[in-house]
């Protein structure tokens, strides 16, 4: 042992030098004990009886303390019995030199141990000065019987208290603080030797109210069987208020360095506890996974079924409702299950790092519940999920599109049924029978305009069935309502050509008996059906519904819409010049007095009727301006939806690439410490949280989108569902990258292996991580090896390969190296040592009891064993004895040893 300087200082006599710490609490200890009769007198009593355990060793005593080390000679035994160590020999003489000489000699010895005794010589112990050789003999005794006990790296007095309360402390009425009045009562001596001889004493029957019988029992049963002689007197104790701390101390002392063996036990216990410590942790991280496991598998399970469900809905508010619900699906309820099955990878990888550094056998999750089985289910959902998104947008496009041609259906049908009522009413007259020559020629002509109307119409009613079968194609809900109103028009016009031609037939057989015509009506008439018809078909186009998704499909419509207005001069003079035909037969009529019946009898279009067609076209051509106008304006509004969109797509998506490849960068750096790594990832953990906020921004530029019905972009590669796979690979790679860099540590840590061996390892695997990939191939494997110093053979590397890859995945990982590199030189708890450790709890039995668990293990350790213990079967045991060698082979995944 290094020699150390003490100090104590006792009275104002003498002053001992040393540098530990149990010393300097004699500055808290009263200095002026020894003037105190009663605690001189313990002390006296004591220090003699501990003098003459050592001193009978060598078939001597002393009676009185201050007078038998007068001479020297018994002070020198007593030091060689307690240091096993030969002193000078001593001076024979019997004159005050020789014994003053010999004193001298002891307390040379005593300075040789590391104790600098100041303000004491030779002669005050020659002259029996009392105080003086009191305060040597505890001197001696601190040195040799206190000084070396230390429990949890604390002073002699602390670690001697320490061990004192961790041995009483299951004990009731036992509570042990100090080295004097804790004693007094005498239960605290008897709970210590209970606690490691219970056949000795009954502590049951101790009772507080009896500190005598207490006292003398423990210092009968401590002489008799512990070998401990009696050092002190119960009544002496019992009737000082404070008993002297010095005498408690060195006859406490004496039991410490009888049970010292039990410390054996007490280490055992301590091993024992830490295994089971963590095979309790590991047991309750493999329920947390099974239990996430499930409830995200579960909820998986009933959400793939709700995103397969392809059934339409037949309006467009109730798919837009079910847009919305998949909106608030992805925007609400699934980033939660990203982050709870980021989570389980993470508390699968650590509790394997976990298992894999206390050797234990790797965790294997219920059927069903591996990582790999989740991520299979995750992939499936994200399937299924992509799917019924693009069937909900192309439903909606179809349900728009029939929405528009389902309203263009009854527009256009509604006309050709207003201009069909009647016809074949007025085709089924045989008016021709009775009338006279012009009315036959009337008819006739007259009957010639229609045939002229009927063919303009023939037009519209093809666009009426291209409109129903369209509509048929598309599926539309109403289709058999679509059908009966197309088929009863189709059936309608076919009578109608039926009926025109029957009543042609009719009127030419008579037209030859009919010269008359009135030429002026027959033009007028001829003239205007075309022209009413071109009315008829400009209305319809200025009201004619539309629908665009682009700037270029809305400017295409008004320039149509310009080139229409462009052609009204012209029709303007195709009006005048048949108004004019009109206002020629009034000028005739007026001219020769003839007197009209105000009909035309080859038209029912009168002037007027041509007029307010007229007046109602130009009515309707600003209304259309108007509307194309404002189409224009929602148009630019979904651009600058589409642009602002693209500028924040534009600088979140590479801002999401940058950050994933500095992350790269970060966990492959080697400049420094894993804890500067672990900040430096952490900061980045924190800007990437803060940058969610342009995220949701960016979804709600998304949602606006569609929500005008915006389904392209040309201004960006990026999509809204891009930039969401995107930032869920940017979370769980910090977050992976976070956790092996954590499990890093906790290798680096649980390993005993220092920062630089650690950079070392990971320099040498960057620099044949040929892919930079965080993998290297067995054959740049074996290189690293080589450049390590490894002399490897086939058999050697085949060996170090099945370490490595024991899945023979054909490559090695960065954890795998890292375990490969430690696991030869590591320190590990191993099965031998635990059943080791029960063996000593069970002195050296192969089966272990309930009551020996509970006495040497904490509460929750001791009933965590003997819950999972097995019964020992053998002759030898008692009932109830328990299996700890089985239990040990279990813990690490083992078969029985």
């Amino acid at each position: 042992m290094t020699a150390v300087e003490t100090q104590i200082t006792y009275s104002n006599s003498y002053t001992i030098h040393h540098e530990e710490a149990y010393m300097t609490q004699e500055e808290d200890w009263d200095r002026d004990l020894l003037l105190d009769p009663a605690w001189e007198k313990q002390q006296r009593k004591t220090f003699t009886a501990w003098c003459n355990s050592h001193l009978r060793k060598a078939g001597t005593q002393i009676e009185n303390i201050e007078e038998d080390f007068r001479n020297g000679l018994k002070l020198m035994l007593l030091l060689e019995v307690i240091s096993g160590e030969r002193l000078p020999k001593p001076d024979k003489g019997k004159m005050r030199f020789h014994k003053i000489a010999n004193v001298n000699k002891a307390l040379d010895f005593i300075c040789s141990k590391g104790v600098k005794l100041v303000s004491i010589g030779a002669e005050e112990i020659v002259d029996g000065n009392v105080k003086m050789t009191l305060g040597m003999i505890w001197t001696i005794i601190l040195r040799f019987a206190i000084q070396d006990i230390s429990v949890e790296e604390t002073s002699a007095k602390e670690g001697l208290l320490l061990w004192c309360q961790r041995k009483t402390a299951p004990y009731r009425n036992v509570n042990v603080q100090n080295f004097h009045i804790s004693w007094k009562d005498g239960l605290a001596l008897c709970a210590l030797i209970h606690r490691h001889r219970p056949d000795l004493i009954d502590y049951s029957k101790l009772r507080k109210d009896d500190p005598i019988g207490n006292l003398n029992t423990a210092f009968e049963v401590a002489e008799k069987f512990l070998d401990i002689p009696k050092m002190l007197d119960a009544e002496d104790i019992v009737n000082t208020p404070k008993p002297d701390e010095k005498a408690i101390m060195t006859y406490v002392s004496c039991f410490y360095h009888a049970f010292a063996g039990a410390e054996q036990a007490e280490t055992a216990a301590n091993r024992i506890c830490k295994v089971l410590a963590v095979n309790q942790e590991n047991e309750k991280l493999m329920e947390e996974y099974e239990k996430l496991a499930s409830e995200l598998l579960e909820w998986i399970r009933r959400t793939i079924p709700w995103l397969e469900n392809r059934v339409a809905e037949q309006t467009m508010r109730a798919m837009q409702q079910k847009l919305e619900d998949f909106r608030d699906y992805r925007r609400i309820h699934k980033p939660p299950r990203v982050q709870e099955k980021c989570q389980l990878e993470i508390n699968f990888n650590t509790l394997q790092t976990k298992l894999r550094l206390s050797n234990r056998p790797a965790f294997m999750p219920s059927e069903g519940k591996m990582v790999s089985d989740i991520a299979n289910a995750w992939k499936g959902l994200e399937q299924v999920e992509k799917g019924y998104e693009e069937w909900l947008l192309t439903e909606i496009r179809r349900l728009e599109r029939l929405d528009h041609l389902a309203e263009k259906f009854k527009q256009k049908c509604a006309m050709h049924e207003s201009w069909t009522s009647g016809k074949e009413d007025l085709l089924s007259q045989k008016d021709y029978e009775s009338a006279s020559l012009m009315e036959i020629r009337a008819l006739m002509r007259k009957h010639e305009a229609f045939e002229s109307d009927l063919a303009a119409h023939q037009d519209r009613v093809e666009q009426i069935a291209a409109i129903a079968q369209e509509l048929n194609e598309l599926d539309y809900h109403d289709a058999a309502t679509v059908n009966a109103r197309c088929q009863g028009i189709c059936d309608q016009w076919d009578n109608l050509g039926t009926l025109t031609q029957k009543r042609r037939d009719a009127l030419e057989r008579v037209e030859k008996l009919w010269e008359t015509i009135d030429q002026l009506y027959l033009e007028f008439a001829k003239r205007a059906a075309p022209f009413n018809n071109w009315m008829d078909g400009a209305m319809e186009d200025l009201q004619d519904m539309f629908i665009v998704h682009s700037i270029e499909e809305i400017q295409s419509l008004i320039t149509a819409h310009d080139q229409f207005k462009a052609t009204l001069p012209e029709a303007d003079k195709e009006r005048m010049a048949t108004l004019g035909i009109h206002n020629e037969i009034l000028k005739i009529a007026q001219t020769y007095g003839i007197k009209l019946s105000g009909i035309n009898p080859y038209t029912n279009l009168s002037s007027q009727d041509i007029s307010t067609k007229w007046d109602t076209v130009k009515h309707l051509v600003p209304l259309r301006d108007q509307m194309l106008q404002e189409e224009v304006a929602r148009q630019q509004a979904n651009e600058r939806l589409r642009r602002q969109f693209a500028a924040q797509a534009n600088i979140i998506g590479p801002w999401i690439q940058t950050k994933m490849e500095e992350i790269g960068h970060v966990s492959v750096d080697i400049s420094g410490s894993l804890e500067e790594q672990m900040n430096s990832l952490k900061q980045y953990e924190q800007n990437i949280i803060n940058y969610k906020s342009n995220i949701d921004k960016l979804e709600g530029d998304h949602q606006l989108s569609q929500e005008s019905l915006i389904f392209d972009n040309k201004h960006t590669n990026y999509s809204m569902e891009h930039v969401r796979v995107g930032w869920e690979q940017l979370l769980t790679t910090i977050a992976r990258t976070i956790n092996e860099v954590e499990n890093q540590i906790l290798t680096r840590d649980a390993k005993g292996i220092s920062q630089e061996q650690l950079n070392e390892f990971r320099a040498s695997f960057n620099h044949f991580d040929r892919k930079r990939n965080g993998m290297m191939d067995p054959d740049d494997f074996r290189a690293c090896l080589i450049s390590m110093g490894y002399d490897l053979g086939e058999v050697e590397f085949a060996r170090i390969m099945t370490l490595v890859d024991p899945n023979n995945t054909g490559v090695v990982t960065f954890q795998a190296f890292i375990d490969f590199m430690t696991r030869e030189t590591a320190e590990t708890d191993t099965a031998e040592q635990v059943m080791a450790s029960f063996k000593i709890l069970a002195s050296d039995k192969n089966y272990i009891t309930v009551d020996e668990l509970r006495r040497e293990l904490p509460p929750e350790q001791a009933e965590y064993c003997i819950s999972r213990m097995t019964r020992y079967i053998g002759a030898d045991s008692p009932p109830g004895a328990l299996d700890y060698i089985s239990f040990s082979s279990a813990l690490y995944g083992e078969s029985d040893l």
